[in-house]
């Protein structure tokens, strides 16, 4: 089945590190603090403010001067759109895990509308031409879906992470469980798939995963997804993995050859300690330094989701390691 988020984690968001899976062993998992995050999007900066945008009422959005203090910013959608209870009757605007991409002076943001445990569920867009509540030019507007699936399709709509690709291209990289990790091609203008029977690649596939997120580095795209189950508080087993290709459209391997679409996937961030279940991976480029995010599940409190950023690396042979300390604010409880 696909992922059974609990609606009581949908709340506000928050900051904390996790310690890695492969990297930086010989440190102690660093203690939880921060408030709560579920689903984090790639973070993006606008002018000097960072932002996160996350599952929740309307798509939760933080915001954060130096990515150690955050705030909550406004919902997506006061108003959900009307045409959400044509996909699920029974939605009420509790959208999940989106991902956002500045393109051609507007911000394009890609949401989930789904039911738990179904693929009757859809990809949507919205665009805002700023970031900036207080600039009068702030305003959400939604495109409509982008891709649909029901209980026909042997894939889930859900999960998006948009990806720009060689020559202006625009790809959406997204899939939960059953046949697993797919991508289509976008209209770099429209922010929409370029036809409704373009091709879709499939990219990996596991009994369960779900979570991806393809990210360019050097002469490799790197696709991260998540092993396991989310959305269990304590008991969640979301680990992150990773392979990489040449092309966007795969093949994806692993460090062993193996590949992602018959199973492989090399380990990058699983559980220690009382940080649970790391999942949503997405990668900063700040200047000189790459940083990952993702979400955990805090067991010194129940399990509550919270956000994690930890330095990124990429090793001498262009594989990411998470590095260094992560970066912890003041504990919010």
């Amino acid at each position: 089945m696909t992922r059974s988020r609990l609606t009581a984690w949908l709340l506000a968001a928050g900051l904390l590190g996790l310690s890695s899976g492969s990297g930086a062993r010989d440190q102690p998992p660093p203690k939880p603090a921060g408030p709560r995050v579920h689903d984090p999007s790639t973070i993006v900066k606008h002018k000097d403010t960072y932002w996160v945008f996350a599952t929740g009422r309307g798509v939760l959005s933080v915001r954060s001067k130096d990515l150690v203090h955050w705030e909550p910013g406004p919902p997506v959608f006061p108003t959900p759109p009307k045409w959400i209870t044509d996909v699920v009757p029974t939605q009420r605007g509790e959208f999940w895990a989106p991902d956002v991409i500045f393109r051609d002076g507007r911000y394009l943001l890609y949401y989930s509308v789904s039911a738990f445990g179904k693929r009757t569920s859809a990809i949507a867009l919205a665009s805002n031409p700023t970031l900036d509540p207080d600039d009068p030019k702030y305003h959400w507007t939604d495109h409509g879906i982008v891709v649909r699936t029901d209980e026909t399709n042997d894939y889930n709509a859900i999960d998006p992470c948009v990806v720009p690709g060689d020559g202006g291209a625009l790809w959406l990289v997204f899939g939960s469980y059953w046949s697993g990790i797919k991508l289509i091609q976008l209209d770099p203008k429209t922010g929409k798939r370029t036809a409704p029977d373009s091709p879709m690649y499939p990219l990996a596939h596991k009994e369960q995963i779900e979570a991806a997120a393809v990210y360019r580095h050097g002469g490799h795209y790197y696709l991260f997804v998540n092993w396991g189950h989310c959305c269990r508080g304590v008991k969640s087993t979301y680990e992150i993995r990773v392979g990489r290709s040449k092309e966007i459209t795969g093949p994806y391997l692993d460090r062993d050859g193996a590949d992602l679409r018959r199973g492989g996937g090399t380990l990058l961030l699983r559980t220690e300690g009382s940080q649970i279940g790391p999942g949503h991976a997405g990668v900063l480029k700040d200047g000189d330094r790459y940083w990952l995010s993702y979400h955990f599940y805090d067991g010194e409190q129940n399990g509550r989701p919270r956000l994690g950023i930890r330095p990124l690396e990429w090793a001498a042979d262009g594989w990411p390691r998470v590095a260094g300390k992560p970066i912890t604010p003041p504990a919010d409880r």
